[in-house]
């Protein structure tokens, strides 16, 4: 049989797919505001096209928080765990780029049978029964390709594209909130070490008051009362500072978890607690788009939605699979790769729904059900986004004058102690006054370093709100990801 006739119309089917049903992505539109309302200052302390790239936490200059975060991207279960979503969604899409080549299958087979004498289908005109004994040998290829006319696998594989995209943004968007986490709980951590500074000397202060209060006491200058009231100020600091330590130990632990290590052998050092608020680049609200990675798996997965209008679609037309095969067939292995043994075999078979009882027609509906679903997400997606943005703006101009009220307030709580001391030396004023000065002058230092942590908190709130270092990098073929290290299996 001549091969050329099949060959000819298989290329020909070939060529004229694929038309793809159902309609191309295109990002939705939205009205962005020109500016952020909560700017402040930032607006004009930097370019407006400014931003944070790679390493945000550089910004604030510190070296201890820097090692953290490098370790917990190294060592973190969750970004392991972030990027094995990833290789899956890699896979799939491999799984489904497939469907555009032809399978091949080796499937050879020997096998030696008898023939009964007794069959009830005997040769009519040889009187007698004859049973045989018979070998069989092949060696047969067989192939299949499905004819993608309508766009199904092309919609599938852009489908499955996309997700493993939003699942890129998945993985950085775990990565941000990681690390936004690791870096609020470091600085809740170094004001702990703060507070614990303040309240040791505060301790220190209220040791020397209660020497003073019991020197004159032996003089018969101050009464047991007063003796008594001293000693329960002290007995309350330190109780206070005892809780504080508890809490910094407990930060130390949730540290420790967060760049994988475990909570026990992880230690840090106590250390002063005295940073800076940066400036911090916050661009235009367009940015967010791209600087968003929550904001970007949303539109990613919302694109490959579009594309499950197009694989349910092109159910409800014909589908052409071609299959053959090419192999060697024989009775005795001695015979098997003669010219004489070749086998072939060409076929083509075509499938067209006829009657489903509105099965696929449903499907259809369902997935632009889904799809409009998704495309509320998105815009919800992008109000919070906005949100987020313009609440942690407000927070920091606002802790910013709260910030100054306090220092303030430390100041003349500072010298308010420091007169009440000397005017209790004088006998000019009972104990209760300088007890009263010695409390006030705690609560404003220890209320200072919580508008000042609170400061800090949301500066990485703002950063996080931002989109930290990552964004999406389109260039004029599409969508260029930085795709994360494959994982490697354990051993």
């Amino acid at each position: 049989m001549n091969l050329r006739l099949p060959l000819k119309l298989a290329s020909a089917l070939l060529l004229t797919g694929c038309m793809h049903v159902g309609t191309d992505y295109v990002r939705p539109k939205t009205t962005l505001p020109n500016a952020y309302i909560e700017a402040g200052p930032w607006k004009d302390a930097v370019p407006s096209d400014e931003a944070i790239r790679g390493k945000w936490w550089e910004i604030y200059g510190d070296p201890v928080l820097n090692r953290l975060e490098e370790q917990a991207r190294a060592s973190s279960p969750r970004i392991q765990a972030a990027a094995a979503r990833v290789d899956q969604a890699r896979a799939v899409l491999g799984f489904n780029e497939a469907g555009r080549y032809p399978t091949l299958e080796f499937s050879p087979d020997a096998s030696r049978y008898r023939v009964s004498g007794n069959r009830p289908d005997q040769p009519e005109k040889v009187a007698g029964n004859h049973e045989y004994t018979s070998n069989r040998f092949r060696l047969p290829l067989y192939a299949s390709y499905e004819i993608d006319l309508w766009g199904k696998v092309s919609r599938l594989e852009e489908s499955a594209s996309r997700r493993m995209e939003a699942s890129v943004a998945a993985y950085y968007g775990v990565l941000l909130t990681l690390q936004s986490d690791l870096a609020q709980t470091y600085f809740q951590l170094r004001a702990a070490d703060e507070e614990l500074v303040l309240l040791t000397r505060g301790i220190e202060l209220r040791e020397r008051a209660r020497d003073l209060v019991g020197s004159r006491k032996r003089g018969g200058l101050a009464s047991e009362l007063d003796l008594a009231r001293v000693e329960t100020e002290l007995a309350a600091t330190q109780a206070e500072a005892q809780a504080a330590l508890r809490r910094r130990n407990d930060l130390q632990y949730a540290l420790a978890v967060l760049i994988g290590a475990m909570p026990g052998p992880f230690d840090l050092n106590v250390e002063p607690f005295a940073p800076q608020p940066p400036i911090i680049p916050v661009g235009m609200p367009a940015d967010l788009l791209e600087r968003r990675p929550d904001v970007a798996e949303a539109e990613r997965l919302l694109s490959a939605r579009n594309a499950d209008i197009g694989v349910a679609q092109a159910a409800l037309f014909p589908s052409i699979k071609l299959t053959g095969a090419l192999g060697f067939e024989s009775a005795e292995l001695s015979d098997l790769l003669n010219r004489d043994s070749q086998i072939w075999m060409l076929g083509a078979s075509l499938a067209q729904p006829i009657f489903d009882g509105g099965r696929l027609r449903s499907n259809v509906d369902r997935a632009r059900a889904v799809y409009a679903e998704n495309l509320a997400n998105y815009r919800e997606r992008l109000l919070v986004a906005f949100k987020e943005v313009e609440t942690a703006l407000s927070a920091l101009r606002i802790l910013d004058l709260q910030h100054e009220s306090q220092l303030r307030a430390v100041n003349s709580a500072e010298r308010a102690e420091k007169l009440a001391t000397a005017r209790y030396k004088s006998g000019l004023v009972n104990v209760l006054e300088l007890v009263d000065a010695q409390r006030t002058r705690l609560q404003v230092e220890r209320g200072r370093l919580q508008v000042r942590q609170q400061q800090m908190l949301a500066s990485v709130t703002l950063i996080r709100a931002l989109g930290g270092g990552w964004a999406e990098r389109r260039d004029a073929s599409g969508t260029a990801w930085a795709m994360p290290a494959k994982q490697a299996p354990d051993s």
